[in-house]
Formats: C-alpha cells, structure tokens, sequence
C-alpha cells in the first residue's frame, strides 16, 4: 500500500493506494452496501442513499452519531461523501482481474496525519477481507509503522521564521500511543522544574545551552531561557497536548537576529533531540 500527504486549499488530503484481487463490481458493494462497509470502516454504516445529495449516516456504538451527504457518485467507479467537516473519496480502477483502490481522506490537521492514516491502513486491510470473504481482521497500528508515517509526512522536522526581532524555529510531534502525563515523567527523571530552578537534563538539546526555568506547568508546559555566552539570548517552550493516537509535542525556540546563523543548527539538534526521546520512550 502507498501514501501520502499533501496541502490543498488549506486543507490536508490523505491519499492511500491499494490493489484487491477483486474485480470492481465486487468492491463496489463491499463499500457501498451498509452491511459490508460497517465490518471495514471505523464506524457502523445505518444508511445510505446512494445518489447524489443523498444521505449516510454512522453510529460509534457508545452513542454518538454521524451524517453525511453522498457528494460523488459514479456506479462501480467513485463513491465520494461527507463525514462532518471530512471528506471521504474512494476510486475503483481496474487493474487486470482485480481492482487498484484510491482511497483519500481530506481533513484539517495536518499533524493528526500518522494516526489518521495508520487507522486507514487497518481499515483497508479489513476491506481486503471483505472483499475476499475472508474472516474480517482489523490490525493494530505500530510504533513502526507510526515513525514511518511521521518521517513520510515530514513531521519529524521542524520549521522555521523569521520575526519582528529575530527568528523562531518550531516543531510539532505526534507521539504513538504515550499519553502527555507519561512524556513529562520521561522528561523530568532528572528532576521537577520549577521557576529560578535548572532545567532537567531531558528539556535541553546539545548545543542549545539552557540558563533557568521561567514557567511550568506540570506536566503541560516548561518556558526556559536559553544562552550565548553565559547571557541569555532566547526561549525555548515545550508543551504537550493530548493529541489523535497519544501526546504531541509542541516545541519552539526563539533566538535574536544577530545569532541568526544558529537558525539551522537548532533545527537539527531539536529533531536529532526529539528522535532520541521518542526511541527513549518506546524502550
């Protein structure tokens, strides 16, 4: 199966290729028909008005519900809907005696793209068994496959800007399956910060020398000032929020214009920093 992930109109758009040994026909209704489609898609199917404008609607079995509207329909070809603000699109091509399937998922953040697409490489799976008549197998996403995702999606680097008086360099990193309170144990084994105090040891990246704890917020956030020189030059902030498969980490450092040649240099010891931390916290 491929993937990727791209940027259009200031939206995400998911997009997934897998070939069934299927022909078209056959697919076409383990996707349209609500029986087949509920034993793939993460949500139980209780409708559909296969027409255009017509309506879908789903059930989580905890008693939250979903509609849609078909927004694309071509019989054996496009089946296309909404889910919410998502749109789910779904082409059957044929591909000698089966079917190459082009599945894309257009959503808003971008940085719920690893766990989103880890979910649809199970569901795809499931669809496979579907379609083959096989007994329906749901697989489990993996720490590997999730790294994987992240590095194909360039989550794992940062970015960087200038500002009114300097420049910023920021990362935002979905972590698989750690929930935030477990992130902050990790990070504070050295130690608890506190404000005036040092900064504990896992905070800090090489070559980003730390000065004192500003703020913190145990365990969302740590402020801290970062040094040139013994003199304090910038901040650097960490936050981290519960994110679509575990925690995510929000990491930025500020510095002054005149150490704008260290822009770089920061961005490489932040993501060689974070890759360490996410290797510490998978054992």
């Amino acid at each position: 199966m491929t993937h990727s992930l791209n940027t259009e109109n200031g939206r995400q758009v998911l997009r997934l290729e897998r070939k069934l040994a299927h022909p078209p026909e056959k697919v076409w209704r383990a996707i349209t028909e609500p029986a087949q489609l509920s034993q793939w898609y993460p949500l139980t199917c209780t409708g559909v008005d296969l027409r255009v404008g017509g309506g879908i609607s789903f059930d989580d079995g905890e008693g939250t519900t979903y509609s849609g509207t078909v927004t694309e329909l071509v019989p054996n070809r496009v089946f296309a809907f909404s889910e919410e603000s998502d749109l789910l699109r779904i082409e059957l091509h044929p591909d000698g005696d089966g079917t190459l399937l082009v599945f894309t998922h257009t959503f808003d953040d971008r940085f719920m793209g690893p766990a989103t697409a880890m979910g649809w490489h199970g569901c795809l799976a499931a669809l496979a068994d579907v379609v083959a008549e096989h007994p329906v197998e749901h697989p489990g996403g993996s720490q590997e496959l999730h790294e994987r995702l992240v590095r194909d999606f360039g989550l794992d680097r940062g970015t960087s800007e200038s500002t009114s008086d300097g420049w910023r360099v920021r990362f935002d990193r979905p972590l698989f399956r750690q929930p935030v309170d477990a992130v902050w144990r990790t990070l504070t084994e050295s130690g608890e910060p506190g404000a005036g105090g040092a900064v504990p040891t896992a905070f800090d990246a090489k070559h980003v020398p730390a000065g004192q704890v500003i703020s913190a917020e145990p365990p969302r956030r740590l402020e801290y000032d970062w040094t040139a020189d013994g003199i304090s030059v910038g901040r650097v902030r960490w936050e981290l929020a519960d994110g679509a498969g575990g925690a995510r980490i929000v990491l930025t450092q500020t510095g002054p214009a005149e150490l704008s040649d260290q822009r770089e240099a920061a961005l490489d010891a932040w993501q060689q920093h974070l890759e360490a931390l996410v290797v510490r916290l998978h054992g």
